[in-house]
């Protein structure tokens, strides 16, 4: 009784009548992208445009599925780190409670902490996977909980507030007390070196991978996603599960998140639409990874729909074994002006995996049901939020994708945020020092970034086969960097391919010099700004982008292919043979594939340690130093926007309109009171 109350005044609070005086959306021309700046981080707004060209339905739809992703937030916190609920929970209260100077250092150096952990859904920064240590005292901190009332700090069952203390403050203040969430050193046993909650304490690398190959039969050529909504624990000394389900683990989130989804079921557009939110719905009741395929297919399937989402345990970058999902969502709908560059893609799809470099043994004979389209997104949670990804490729799963195909978007408010905000920023003056190139780069810089995330999701994730009886997890934890290569280097390829002319896809043959030149670049020098000064590259997508960049520099070093250039104390890059460059990239995603479609741990593993993981100290320092000097947050984020339901007088919903005013830590703390349901520790 208790939950279906919490969820019926949850229901009527945003379904209360608003103002009709609330703000309408602001006209393109007038959007403020940008909300503030702290730490290394920039929180951006997005606009959703074309809103009120969508049905009353569609957006009672939308609103549903909004509320329905912005229910398992705690349920990311949760897996990220078994401490990550308490953590934040303790912040809030003090940054809601708090009497004290709030003028002084400890103070405001508090309020950056928490915003960096709202940020990246825990203490652990959100790319490069190290825990950050705050910059107020030990001290501070303790003072400051013990002013709140007992009440609310999240303590456990019958522990004081000194043994809390005792209990939290070194996970807070001790660097290297769960030091990285994810730690990929293959030297190490991984889940032991990984802060992440997905495994129980005991649970060592080599029990977790006997127990689950133990469920994997090399015949069964339709495999379910084994270990992907349950975290592995120890009970009584033997392995077990505990999944993600109503009446399970995270129960009290999920519950919440079938109640909108039920909701959302009730406005559909379509059968189909209907019977895939209804599967999952079935799949988080029931915790059934044999429904969640099902769910997956009859998801690929739905290709009419205007509204689409994402809403589930879903990507495994967090698990250094690849086997354990994080929880994300998004809300969407087609981006209809782009329509004919999504039909030109799919349309053309086997005549891209015909033309591939790769051995005719790794190519699919007949791909199937590849659906692509360009999106705007209407809401981000969980893993998608405030960080979230410009393009999705879906579903995961080899044998789904080859019998039944897969979707793939490319979010196109999202990419127009963050191209507005990077507009004259400077940033192409500091790193590219040839005029040609920079001249390529301010006309097709945007178009060719943007197509090259189309290929990648497209037809590179979807691209090739797995040999039979391959297993999917035989790259272990070096699976999501050579998947992230694998797809990178297909649409690398392909963009320099006169088909991008002919399909008029590029009006220009020497366009795509720009995202060469860019992605080069990126690779060897730039995302190092991204890094903090003596740490390795541990993120899968940046280790994929540094392993192609610094491997076609080192192949092609024989003909100078790539040249890096040191001018007043400033290292640039020189493409001097694009052609050349393309046939390294060729070989290069053979290779991948190769390796992708055999299992070939011991050269995936080559690959990732020799060319992406080791950074250049001294380059290093000179990246940063340039970088600063821009006052450019090397990440971005985003605050959601606000929907408002509008009712007539006989309480009628007439409208569902979007407000852009709400501030970055007004929206953390919101999400906190209304849509926080765990309990603060699930261990």
């Amino acid at each position: 009784m208790k939950k279906l109350l919490i969820m019926m005044m949850t229901f009527l609070m945003y379904f209360s009548c608003a103002s009709e005086k609330k703000k309408e959306e602001p006209p393109e021309e007038t959007f403020n992208y940008s909300v503030e700046r702290f730490a290394d981080l920039g929180i951006l707004r997005y606009q959703v445009t074309d809103w009120d060209s969508l049905s009353l339905n569609q957006k009672k739809l939308i609103y549903c599925l909004n509320n329905a992703a912005l229910e398992g937030r705690d349920i990311l916190f949760d897996q990220n780190n078994r401490y990550n609920l308490a953590i934040r929970r303790t912040l809030e209260a003090i940054f809601e409670h708090y009497e004290g100077d709030k003028t002084s250092t400890d103070y405001e150096e508090l309020v950056v902490y928490l915003k960096r952990v709202w940020f990246s859904n825990g203490i652990h920064h959100h790319y490069g996977e190290e825990k950050f240590v705050p910059g107020f005292s030990s001290d501070f901190f303790a003072q400051a909980v013990k002013a709140l009332p007992d009440s609310i700090v999240p303590t456990r069952d019958g522990q004081s507030v000194d043994a809390f203390l005792a209990e939290i403050t070194p996970v807070i203040f001790d660097e290297n007390l769960y030091a990285k969430k994810v730690n990929q050193d293959s030297s190490l046993d991984v889940i032991v070196a990984s802060a992440n909650n997905y495994y129980g304490g005991g649970v060592t690398q080599k029990e977790a991978e006997k127990f689950y190959n133990a469920l994997k039969s090399s015949s069964d050529t339709t495999p379910v996603p084994y270990g992907l909504n349950s975290r592995l624990v120890k009970k009584n000394g033997k392995l077990a599960e505990e999944v993600y389900r109503v009446g399970g683990l995270y129960s009290s989130a999920i519950e919440q998140i079938v109640y909108w989804l039920d909701e959302a079921s009730k406005y559909t557009e379509n059968d189909q639409q209907k019977r895939v939110i209804d599967l999952l719905i079935e799949f988080y009741k029931t915790g059934d990874l044999r429904k969640y395929d099902e769910y997956s297919i009859e998801w690929v399937k739905d290709t009419e729909s205007t509204v689409d989402f994402v809403n589930g345990f879903t990507e495994s970058y967090g698990d250094a074994l690849g086997i354990k999902a994080s929880w994300e969502a998004i809300v969407n709908f087609k981006d209809m002006r782009s329509e004919a560059l999504t039909k030109i893609l799919g349309d053309n799809a086997q005549w891209f995996e015909d033309h591939s470099p790769a051995d005719s043994r790794f190519k699919k004979k007949e791909v199937k049901g590849i659906t692509f389209k360009t999106i705007t997104a209407a809401m981000l949670g969980g893993d998608c939020y405030p960080a979230t990804p410009i393009g999705i490729n879906l579903p995961n799963s080899n044998w789904i994708r080859k019998d039944f195909g897969s979707k793939s978007v490319t979010i196109t408010n999202i990419t127009e945020a963050y191209d507005k905000v990077a507009a004259g920023s400077g940033f192409l003056d500091e790193f590219v020092c040839c005029a040609h190139e920079k001249e390529l780069m301010e006309k097709y810089g945007s178009q060719t970034d943007n197509l090259h995330t189309d290929l990648h999701e497209c037809l590179g994730h979807a691209s090739g086969q797995l040999l039979p009886g391959v297993d999917q997890d035989a790259l272990k934890v070096y699976g999501s960097t050579i998947e992230e290569a694998r797809a990178d280097l297909f649409g690398l390829y392909y963009m320099a391919d006169p088909k991008m002319i002919e399909l008029g896809l590029l009006d220009n043959p020497e366009a795509y010099k720009a995202e060469y030149y860019r992605y080069i670049m990126n690779g060897l020098l730039t995302q190092l700004s991204r890094i903090e000064l003596g740490k390795q590259i541990e993120e899968a997508h940046m280790r994929n982008r540094a392993l192609i960049a610094h491997w076609v520099f080192e192949q092609g070093k024989k003909d100078n292919v790539i040249e890096l250039r040191k001018e007043e104390g400033k290292t640039y890059i020189v493409i001097n043979n694009y052609n050349q460059l393309r046939t390294l990239i060729g070989d290069l995603l053979a290779e991948i594939q190769r390796i992708k479609s055999e299992g070939d741990f011991k050269e995936a593993k080559n690959l990732v340690e020799k060319y992406a993981v080791k950074v250049d100290p001294d380059l290093h320092k000179e990246i940063l130093e340039r970088y600063r000097k821009l006052n450019i947050a090397p990440y971005k984020g985003f605050v959601n926007p606000v929907y408002e339901v509008v009712k007539d007088r006989k309480g009628d919903v007439m409208d569902i309109k979007i407000n852009y005013t709400e501030g970055y830590a007004e929206q953390m703390m919101r999400y906190s009171k209304i849509h926080s349901h765990l309990p603060t520790y699930n261990d």
